[in-house]
């Protein structure tokens, strides 16, 4: 009888051999199968109880070679299985419940709002409807011309600044702007256009800088809190704590406080006003003792898109009770509701604060001196930082009562504390620390003159770039943008920004909250060409605060000039979950669009974009 011998794989170090193994019974095989076989190449065995030991092919245990088609075969098959295996392992560990239902439909109700599974949002662009809710907005705020607006020059202002990355382009401008007086007449505002389907952007200082108030869409309406919602509510000395309303510049909310020992913990940039201040999650210099607009926030009032009025918490200090409502808005850019007043913390002045101004031989040095003095668990009331190229015009401008600033990288501190012996004992160990990094100069003030004195550096530095680079070409603009890392990356990535600005012949300055690791970068430009140099600038920037673990924003918020980093810092499944929060809560897309991240699959088809083109 003939036997087919079962290949079983082996390797030696020059072929693969084909082992056969005995079966217990004996298979008939057609002689013409076995014919075709042998003439293929194939070896086949008499295995009956005669001897076989005559066959030449049957030494070493039956041990035979296979054609090369038949390995060549083998292996690729044997290969695509254990491909197949690892393929499915993978897919196994990776997402095991998705696995189990692989041969059949596998349904969950998706928890996050990709973009692809949005229509594009329809707006009212009838001229007729528009003018009959603009008639009717008119009738609510008393047809007093002085609570509302559509002359050119103010909807122009409530459009753009110079200091936004991103500007409007000439057809990106409100429909009208309404000054409401109370919460009730906001409401019934956004009441009104809910029911019309026509977009609301709400305005308060307009001081922010990634293009957070600029109206993608058209027509809508600009509620502006400015005018006549800037009032103090209600101060609860006992309590620490203030009620304010939106409106309301955060100076005179500093200056009220100051009179009576207190202070706002946040400090931004001139002209800001609360509501913009919890919009953006502001901070400033004070943050590093004091905490940012999320720390500082009580509690919110708050108009939904529907027109409804919210309160997110009454006043303890702390609450467990519900959702964190107070972090939901702080920061959510009026992309989910308007903000008409806030309970913020008030914070105890400190009896003796002095300030005090370190030079350092490069930035590295300086950055690593902040670094070490937060490592050492020195309290300090603000850690600031200002590079040479800061300081230089910083004397050059001159905005300031003095012009000898040395040229260097600079920390300005400002030390606090109830008694003399405390805040000396603090300057002692902040000498210490700033010698080891090779400081060049240390000085402090010793009375309030020199107090405002060196403080006034960091205070202008802004309008310092600003004014260095209209000298030359009064159409300059600013690009200023931050990013945030940890504090044990912040010396790297602020040096590294430094070297690759210095490539450039772009005006450029670095100013830095050392404290909480955010940084600033301003950069000049005059022309297309430049702007697109401080656009690689600035993502080369972003992407090296990624890299270090940062943020693409520490402070100056998303808006629209951020919108792709905050992807790319936070990942899509994040971004799908923060959409599907704003449809939730505002179905019609109507509270200020297309900031923060995008809502229309076909946004390129309905907003026009600045051109940048040469």
């Amino acid at each position: 009888m003939l036997r087919l011998i079962t290949p079983k794989v082996t390797v030696t170090s020059k072929v693969i051999m084909l082992n056969s193994v005995k079966r217990s019974s004996i298979q008939k095989i057609n002689p013409n199968f076995v014919k075709y076989m042998q003439n293929s190449g194939r070896k086949f065995y008499s295995t009956g109880s005669k001897s076989t030991n005559n066959d030449p092919d049957l030494s070493k245990n039956e041990r035979t070679f296979a054609p090369k088609w038949f390995q060549y075969f083998l292996i690729s098959t044997i290969a695509g299985g254990i491909g197949y295996m690892v393929s499915d392992v993978d897919k196994l560990k990776s997402d095991p419940v998705s696995y189990m239902f692989r041969d059949e439909k596998f349904i969950i109700q998706g928890s996050t709002l990709p973009l692809d599974e949005l229509d594009s949002p329809q707006y009212n662009t009838d001229e007729d409807q528009i003018a009959e809710l603009c008639t009717k907005l008119k009738v609510l705020l008393k047809n007093n011309s002085d609570n509302y607006s559509d002359y050119p020059n103010d909807l122009t202002a409530h459009s753009d600044t110079e200091f936004n990355t991103h500007h409007a382009t000439k057809n990106q401008r409100p429909k009208l702007i309404v000054f409401p007086r109370n919460t009730e007449e906001v409401s019934q505002i956004v009441k009104l256009c809910n029911h019309y389907n026509v977009p609301i952007v709400p305005f308060s200082g307009g001081t922010s800088l990634e293009g957070h108030f600029l109206p993608t869409r058209s027509p809508c309406i600009s509620i502006d809190m400015s005018k006549y919602m800037n009032n103090i509510v209600a101060f609860h000395e006992l309590d620490q704590d203030i009620t304010v309303q939106a409106g309301l510049p955060w100076e005179d909310l500093n200056d009220y406080l100051n009179e009576k020992g207190y202070k706002f913990g946040c400090d931004p940039g001139p002209g800001a006003q609360l509501g913009g201040c919890v919009a953006n999650s502001c901070s400033g210099t004070n943050a590093y003792r004091y905490g940012t607009m999320k720390e500082n926030v009580v509690n919110l009032t708050i108009v939904l898109p529907d027109g409804q009025v919210i309160k997110t918490r009454k006043r303890p200090r702390k609450s467990s009770a519900g959702y964190n409502l107070n972090g939901i808005f702080t920061g959510s850019e009026g992309t989910l509701g308007i903000v008409t007043e806030v309970t913020v913390k008030a914070h105890v002045l400190p009896k003796i604060e002095t300030v005090v101004v370190a030079s350092f031989p490069n930035i590295k040095e300086a950055a690593a001196c902040s670094s070490e003095v937060i490592q050492s668990g020195i309290q300090l009331n603000a850690m600031e930082l200002l590079d040479d190229n800061m300081m230089k015009l910083v004397n050059e401008n001159g905005m300031t009562p003095r012009s000898d600033w040395m040229e260097s990288p600079t920390l300005f501190f400002k030390v606090g504390g109830n008694s003399s012996v405390i805040t000396d004992e603090l300057l002692k160990q902040l000498k210490t620390i700033a010698k080891k990094h090779g400081t060049k100069k240390f000085e402090y003030a010793k009375s309030d003159e020199d107090k405002l004195e060196l403080w006034e550096a960091r205070k202008v530095a802004l309008w310092s770039v600003l004014d260095a680079g209209q000298k030359g070409n009064p159409e300059a603009k600013v690009w200023t943008t931050d990013v945030a890392v940890p504090l044990s990356n912040f010396s790297k990535v602020i040096d590294d920004t430094k070297k690759d600005m210095a490539k450039t012949d772009l005006i450029n300055a670095i100013v830095g909250h050392a404290g909480d690791g955010n940084f600033h970068a301003f950069l000049i430009y005059r022309n297309q060409t430049e702007y697109k140099q401080c656009a690689t600038l600035v993502e080369r920037m972003v992407k090296r605060a990624l890299e270090a673990e940062g943020t693409c924003t520490g402070e100056h918020g998303v808006g629209i000039g951020k919108r792709d980093f905050l992807q790319e810092e936070l990942g899509q499944t994040t971004i799908d979950l923060m959409r599907k929060i704003k449809i939730a809560i505002d179905p019609k897309r109507i509270m200020n669009p297309d900031k923060i991240f995008k809502i229309d699959p076909l946004e390129q088809k309905h907003i026009e974009h600045e051109d940048h083109s040469d």
